[in-house]
């Protein structure tokens, strides 16, 4: 058995309420490296081609303020 199954194994065992607690932490710990890679990404400027797909398309005039998109009146 691997460690991941052990763990999986402990888990399986715990209360519910516990399973949701550590579910909800793991999550964050996920968020915060998803953050980590998009801030080394862009500071990289691996993300610069998305910049000016963004660009070129607002220059095109292939965008709506966003005040329209919420509006839901």
């Amino acid at each position: 058995m691997s460690m991941i199954d052990d763990i999986e194994a402990v888990i399986r065992g715990l209360p519910s309420e516990d399973q949701y607690r550590l579910a909800r932490r793991l999550q964050d710990v996920l968020w915060a490296a998803w953050d980590r890679q998009i801030e080394e990404d862009a500071a990289a400027g691996r993300l610069d081609h998305l910049l000016d797909e963004v660009e070129a398309d607002i220059t095109a005039g292939r965008t709506r303020p966003l005040n329209e998109l919420l509006d839901n009146s």
